[in-house]
């Protein structure tokens, strides 16, 4: 594997130049080391990835890292000592150099294969020039090629193993990955920016929505030592501890069809109890069956609805430009034949969102690492619930009798706690992310601001609301330094996407917003850093 060497390094092309002079004088001009060999999105993204976008992917600018982990950050017990094999990717096209303190990007991964963030992410890449930022992308433990001790599948069983599975010890694996680079660089000077999207978002059959989610915030809150500072876009950081109403998620994608189309939205409302009333008689399932061309037979009508369920949320979560698939969903709705019935309708939302297909696989929309990771498989079991959801992140989300275009499915405690005791041995603990990172969720009952004021920072929250995440998210500005963004057409993690020459405008401006906040943040450090050497 080839390394960063100081051959590779541009010229900075954004720092200014008065400041490059003052700072070239003090900062240590010592040569790159060789870096030792180690290692958000949904596949619409991958699939449409397109050469409209002003900066394209180049696979040869991206080197590959392995860095030997610690298994376990929080305790000396001997196996905790144990490492993995944590891949990283590094890309220096742009950079700076250490000489100069160039910042550094760094994008914290999710639940997910490295390789589509490097892809579908593109703020990183687009802005990398204008900043003459290095790139960083750090995937998460236990998915793509950064698991511990063998398989996914054997780490999964493993009941031990298990534990360390979670968001404290992911953010501890990104904080030893980003020192080890900078030693390795000698860029102890160089500003890191931590950068990461609302981490998932997998609604299961039972109406749980899962995330492992705001890393990047929670990385700046406890490592601001690390990042100065952090760009998380559609962060759900308020969807813990009942602190978002848990019928929210599902009312933003309610919303979103109401405004694309009041007869799409009544359709889809009554379709359910269509679909119950078909399922309960003679040959019912067959008929369904054969009406929506399933590839295999259906067992249950909650198979059908538990698809058109995932269906209406990836469309309103995902409903970003040219293609908006709510839109796309409705216009299917509203244009079948005018002699069909309501089910008629709602396959002719599936075959415009999905395309025509001799049949329908209802597991396509999340690729089989997705699920494994936010699910553990045991043996011929089927997919049962995520494991860290019956652990740390407890996310309530249900929903009321005629609160939504849903049927209503309200999320009852108990009854998760107990499948999660069946299936794991393990209790939910629902409180311990507003207790652990409770700066910024529990605060909102202290008075948010009041809190983050005095011990936060630098951070910037970025929504849209057609994004149904934004119901749990930040929508208004706690301080000067954590500021909120928010669009009315934007949708999940729309911000992060690489730039296309076709954005509408308010996209364009929203992320010049973002790129402006931190240059500010990068300018003011490097005012301060030269104050303190002279």
């Amino acid at each position: 594997m080839a390394a960063i060497t100081a051959a590779s390094i541009q010229a900075p092309l954004w720092l200014p130049c008065l400041l490059l002079l003052f700072l070239t004088a003090f900062i240590s001009a010592s040569p790159l080391k060789t870096i030792p060999k180690l290692a958000v999105h949904h596949r619409i993204d991958l699939e449409n990835y397109s050469t409209s976008k002003v900066n394209s992917y180049n696979a040869a600018d991206y080197r590959t890292y392995y860095y030997d982990q610690t298994l376990d950050h929080f305790n000396y017990q001997p196996e905790s000592y144990t490492t993995f094999r944590q891949r990283y990717v590094v890309n220096d096209k742009n950079w700076g150099g250490s000489h100069v303190a160039a910042p550094i990007f760094a994008y914290l991964g999710e639940e997910s294969d490295l390789d589509g963030d490097i892809i579908s992410v593109g703020f990183l890449r687009d802005n990398a020039a204008r900043f003459s930022a290095l790139q960083v992308y750090i995937e998460h433990r236990f998915y793509g090629k950064s698991i511990p001790l063998g398989s996914r599948e054997n780490a999964l069983k493993n009941a031990t193993l298990r534990g360390y599975f979670n968001s404290a010890q992911a953010l501890a694996d990104y904080a030893e990955v980003l020192l080890h680079l900078k030693k390795h660089l000698s860029a102890e000077k160089s500003p890191i920016i931590v950068m990461g999207g609302s981490y998932g978002g997998i609604i299961d059959e039972e109406g749980y929505v899962y995330i492992l989610s705001v890393l990047a915030t929670w990385f700046r809150l406890k490592y601001p030592h690390i990042a100065l500072g952090a760009f998380a876009s559609s962060a759900p950081v308020l969807y813990f501890d009942h602190i978002t109403p848990s019928n929210a998620y599902y009312s933003v994608v309610t919303k979103d069809f109401l405004e694309a189309s009041r007869s799409c939205y009544d359709t889809i409302k009554r379709s359910w109890a269509e679909i119950d009333r078909v399922a309960g008689t003679s040959n019912g399932l067959s008929w369904l069956s054969k009406k929506f061309k399933t590839c295999k037979p259906l067992k249950d009508a909650s198979e059908l609805k538990d698809y058109l369920d995932t269906l209406y949320c990836t469309a309103a979560q995902y409903d970003r430009p040219p293609r908006y698939p709510v839109t796309v969903v409705c216009n299917g709705i509203d244009g079948a034949p005018q002699n069909g019935d309501t089910l008629d309708r709602i396959f002719s939302g599936i075959v415009a969102f999905t395309g025509y297909k001799p049949c329908y696989n209802f597991s396509e929309f999340f690729s089989s690492e997705t699920l494994q990771g936010w699910r553990w498989q045991a043996s011929s079991h089927y997919l049962l619930y995520v494991f860290q959801t019956c652990s740390e992140l407890v996310i309530p989300v249900g929903r009321g009798d005629h609160d939504t275009m849903f049927q209503a499915d309200p999320f009852d405690m108990k009854t998760f706690s107990d499948s999660c005791k069946k299936d794991f041995g393990v209790i939910p603990r629902p409180n311990w992310i507003t207790t652990y990172y409770g700066g910024l969720v529990r605060s909102i009952i202290l008075n948010i601001r009041e809190v983050l004021k005095r011990f936060g920072s630098n951070i910037i929250f970025s929504n849209g609301l057609h994004d149904p995440y934004s119901s749990g998210g930040v929508l208004e500005n706690i301080s000067n330094s954590i500021v909120a963004l928010v669009t009315r057409q934007g949708s999940h993690c729309l911000d992060l996407m690489p730039a296309s020459k076709d954005d509408p405008v308010w996209l364009v401006r929203q992320r010049n917003e973002e790129v402006e906040i931190i240059s500010n943040w990068i300018l003011q450090y490097y005012q301060d850093l030269f104050q303190r050497n002279y």
